[in-house]
């Protein structure tokens, strides 16, 4: 299965409280943090609510 590197790129402050839920679900709490989730459609749909906050790749 693939699996993509999330990195958050901007800080969560002014934001709503759903794109920071979203953020908080994928496991992201600090400014350049990183993570490495599988490649399903719900974790799709959670970087598509906040795309412009992260930078995605696939590894």
């Amino acid at each position: 299965m693939a699996k993509l590197q999330i990195t958050l790129v901007r800080s969560l402050i002014g934001r709503n409280e759903k794109q920071r839920a979203t953020v908080a679900s994928l496991g992201l709490r600090k400014l350049n943090q990183t993570v490495v989730l599988n490649d399903t459609p719900a974790i799709r749909g959670m970087v598509k609510v906040v795309g412009h906050m992260v930078k995605v790749e696939e590894v």
